[in-house]
C-alpha cells in the first residue's frame, strides 16, 4: 500500500482479551493461568487508513461534540421481518437495520445451515453471504438440501476484510452474513486468523461498518471446548445482540436463546428441528416435550413453565433409589444440580422424608434446560413418586416453587400457563394458593387445585 507502518509486539489474554507490555503466567483481568499469548500488531499512521466502506471519508460523518439529551432526535427504523416466527421472537420483533448480531453454537449444530436459510428465505432483500470455511460449491450443495432459491443471495468465498468491503462497495447489500468471524484477517493486523487482536480488529471494522451504512450483519462465531464464544471476550459488548444455538446432537431440537439484546429482551426462546432439509421450526413445543404414555409412570411429572413469553409443559422425570457404592450421588441433566440440592435438603428436613441415603437422578425431557423455578413443585412430587413407586395422574400438571421453609411459592405469568395446560387438554392443575388472587377459577374448563405447604400437595395427589 505504500504506507509506513510500525512493527509491536504485545500480549494478549486468549481468556478475556486483555492486552499485557510483558508475559504472564497469570492473567491480571480474569485470574487465569497460562492464558497469555504474543502477537505482533502492526499499526498505521492516522491519515493511512481509508474509509473502509466508501473509499474516503464519509461525507455524512458528524463531529463528536456533547448534546444535550432532550436535543437528540429520534429516528424510528422499521425492523426487517424474518421469514421465520423462532428467530423473530428472539431478536425482538425482526432484524434492526445497523445492528452487529453474533451468532453462536458448537460444531456441526446447525449455525450455517439457519444463516444460509436466513439468506434464501428473505425476499425482495440484497444478501451478501462471506464463507471463509466452505467453498461455493458447498454452500450450493446446502441450499439445494434446503429447497429455497432466490435471485438476490450472493455467495463470496473471501476471507480478508478489506477484499470484502471492496464487494460490498460494488454490491451494496442490504444485509451481510459472516462465516465466521474465527477465519477472517484484516491488513492492518500481523497475526494469524482466529487471534485475539484479529479477532477484534476484525469485528471492529464491521461494527463501524453496521453503524456508518445502516446495514444489519451477522456473524457466525466458535464455541470453544468450555463451551463460551472463541476469541476475547470484549467480542460480546461491542455486538449489539449474541445469539446462542443449543442441542444436544443426539437429539433432533435446536434451542436459539439471546444471551445479550440491546433491541429486546434476553428471556426468549426459539426451538428448531434438525431434519433432512434443514431447520423446522416449531410451533407447539409442548407437544414434543411431553411424552405420551399408554399408562401412568413413577417419577413423572408435567410443569407448566414460561420461556418468556411463551408458556410450555414439559416433562421432568426422576429416579430414586438405594445407593449402592455407599455415597449417594447426585445428577441432574437439564437442571441446576444445586438447586436440586435445595430442594431435597427441604424433603429431607421440612416434610420428613429420608432421602439423603439414596441416590437421586433428575432430567429434563426433550433435551432442554429450564431455569424457571416454577418447575420444582414438579420436580418435588416427581421426586417423592419415584420414592414411593406411585405414579402420578397423567391428568395433572403443576406450577409453582418451592420455597426453604416447605411452602409453595407463587409463579409468574400463571394465567398463560393455565391456559396452556388446558389447550393440551389436562385436567387438573396445582398452583400456590397465592397466586389465585384476581383469578377467576370459573372461567377455565381446567380444575385449578390450590395447596399452600407441601403437605397440602401429597395429599391432593396421593390422597
Amino acid at each position: 500500500m505504500g504506507v509506513n507502518t510500525k512493527v509491536k509486539k504485545t500480549f494478549f489474554c486468549q481468556s478475556c482479551g486483555a492486552q499485557s507490555d510483558k508475559w504472564l503466567g497469570k492473567c491480571n483481568s480474569c485470574n487465569e493461568w497460562n492464558t497469555i499469548v504474543e502477537e505482533v500488531v502492526k499499526k498505521e499512521s492516522k491519515n493511512d487508513r481509508l474509509q473502509l466502506f466508501t473509499g474516503n471519508k464519509n461525507p455524512n460523518a458528524k463531529s463528536n461534540s456533547p448534546v444535550l439529551l432532550q436535543d437528540v432526535g429520534l429516528i424510528e427504523y422499521p425492523r426487517l421481518a424474518t421469514p421465520g416466527k423462532e428467530l423473530s421472537r428472539v431478536l425482538g420483533g425482526g432484524i434492526v437495520p445497523g445492528s452487529l448480531v453474533l451468532f453462536g453454537g458448537e460444531p456441526g449444530i446447525g449455525k450455517s445451515t439457519l444463516m444460509l436459510q436466513l439468506a434464501l428465505r428473505l425476499k425482495n432483500l440484497k444478501i451478501l453471504y462471506v464463507s471463509g470455511e466452505e467453498s461455493e460449491q458447498q454452500i450450493k450443495m446446502r441450499a439445494e438440501r434446503i429447497g429455497v432459491t432466490t435471485e438476490m443471495c450472493y455467495i463470496l468465498q473471501e476471507t480478508n476484510t478489506q477484499n470484502i468491503f471492496q464487494q460490498i462497495v460494488e454490491i451494496q447489500p442490504e444485509l451481510v452474513i459472516i462465516d465466521s468471524i474465527q477465519t477472517l484477517h484484516t491488513s492492518y493486523v500481523d497475526s494469524s486468523p482466529g487471534s485475539v487482536s484479529q479477532v477484534r480488529e476484525c469485528a471492529a471494522e464491521f461494527l463501524r461498518f453496521a453503524k456508518e451504512t445502516n446495514t444489519p450483519v451477522f456473524m457466525i462465531g466458535h464455541i470453544t471446548k468450555e463451551g463460551t464464544l472463541a476469541g476475547p471476550k470484549v467480542l460480546e459488548h461491542m455486538v449489539d445482540t449474541v445469539l446462542q444455538f443449543e442441542g444436544d446432537r443426539n437429539h433432533v431440537y435446536r434451542l436459539l436463546r439471546a444471551t445479550k439484546n440491546r433491541f429486546g429482551s434476553t428471556n426468549e426462546m426459539g426451538i428448531y428441528e434438525m431434519n433432512g432439509d434443514g431447520l423446522r421450526e416449531v410451533s407447539n413445543p409442548s407437544e414434543i416435550l411431553i411424552t405420551n404414555r399408554e399408562q401412568a409412570t413413577s417419577g413423572v411429572a408435567i410443569s407448566a413453565t414460561m420461556e418468556g413469553n411463551r408458556p410450555m409443559l414439559i416433562e421432568t422425570q426422576a429416579l430414586v433409589s438405594t445407593a449402592a457404592y455407599g455415597t449417594p450421588q447426585r445428577s441432574s441433566t437439564g437442571f441446576d444440580l444445586r438447586r436440586l440440592s435445595m430442594l431435597l435438603a427441604v424433603l429431607e428436613k421440612r416434610c420428613g422424608f429420608r432421602l439423603g441415603v439414596k441416590d437421586v437422578f433428575i432430567n429434563i425431557a426433550g433435551g432442554i434446560r429450564v431455569e424457571d423455578p416454577g418447575i420444582d413443585l414438579a420436580l418435588v412430587c416427581a421426586i417423592l413418586s419415584s420414592n414411593e413407586d406411585m405414579p402420578i395422574p397423567q391428568n395433572v400438571c403443576f406450577a409453582g416453587e418451592v420455597g426453604l421453609t416447605g411452602e409453595i411459592r407463587p409463579v409468574n405469568r400463571i394465567e398463560q400457563r393455565i391456559s396452556e395446560a388446558e389447550k393440551l387438554g389436562f385436567d387438573k392443575i396445582i398452583v400456590s394458593s397465592f397466586n389465585l388472587k384476581g383469578i377467576n377459577v370459573n372461567s377455565y374448563k381446567i380444575k385449578i387445585l390450590n395447596a399452600s405447604k407441601m403437605e397440602d400437595v401429597f395429599a391432593l395427589i396421593f390422597g
